[in-house]
């Protein structure tokens, strides 16, 4: 068994934004995660309109919630009065476990792997039915990618994503099939009984290989970090430019990058 390249030559559909949560007078914690949830990387500034549209609340609910998320530093205010994400809930946000342990042991061996490649270098984790990227490290004139620390994708739609989900509890892949997968580019994997069998490939070679399923110009090669008792739970990738390297050599340098990380999360803390 080999682990091919996926792809698909559907015609590309897309998929509807999420709807925001309904609006009315919830709890005070809910309203103000909404405002909150408003915020993305297509919108990271918001003026007090815009705030309430996203978050499906009344503007003047929003306009008494903002003293105090201002005031505590979830939000900050720019020049221009619009609203953007302060700098408060990126140190929270900075403090999660399974990012920051996972992280600070990876990165010696990311920066290697991204010194031996000069390609872009991720590392991801999963939450539910996404991945999560918590670490990423760009090379001069390496392919642009439209990954982000911080940033979320389904589980289907990239190299890392793929390894987590081939690893993942039944119920999360049963999930995963039961729902419509976006279309990204023409080569995007959909039809779930060939995601089936690529998964159990991504199990038996050890790592996985997305070719241009999240935009037309990339290739992105990833493998699974394991802790001791061989739970998986992150998984380290490359993006190259598709079509400028083998594959081969490749998941052999990422492949080894998992397994240096493993060993780090094994190796108990002195």
């Amino acid at each position: 068994m080999t682990c091919n390249r996926l792809k698909t030559a559907s015609p590309p559909s897309r998929r509807p934004e999420k709807p925001a949560p309904a609006a009315g007078t919830g709890p005070v914690i809910g309203r103000a995660l909404q405002i909150l949830g408003a915020f993305t990387a297509e919108h990271p500034y918001l003026s007090l309109s815009d705030l309430a549209r996203r978050a499906n609340l009344p503007v003047s609910t929003v306009h008494r919630m903002l003293g105090e998320l201002l005031a505590w530093g979830a939000l900050e205010r720019d020049a221009q009065g619009r609203y953007r994400v302060g700098l408060r809930l990126w140190e929270i946000g900075s403090l999660a476990p399974r990012s920051q342990g996972i992280r600070e042991l990876a990165l010696p061996h990311l920066h290697d792997l991204s010194a031996l490649t000069r390609e872009n270098v991720q590392l991801a984790v999963r939450d539910e039915s996404e991945v999560v990227f918590v670490e990423r490290i760009g090379a001069d004139g390496a392919v642009p990618t439209l990954t982000r620390v911080g940033g979320r994708l389904a589980l289907t739609a990239t190299g890392a994503g793929l390894v987590l989900l081939a690893h993942a509890p039944a119920q999360v892949q049963d999930e995963a099939m039961a729902r419509p997968i976006q279309r990204h580019t023409p080569y995007t994997l959909t039809n779930h009984v060939q995601l089936r069998r690529v998964l159990a490939q991504i199990r038996v070679c050890g790592y996985s290989v997305s070719d241009r399923q999240l935009s037309a110009d990339t290739l992105s090669v990833a493998a699974p970090v394991t802790t001791a008792d061989g739970e998986v739970a992150a998984a380290v990738s490359v993006v190259v430019r598709h079509g400028s390297t083998r594959v081969g050599p490749l998941a052999d340098l990422v492949r080894s990058a998992g397994r240096a990380i493993s060993r780090a999360l094994h190796t108990p803390v002195s």
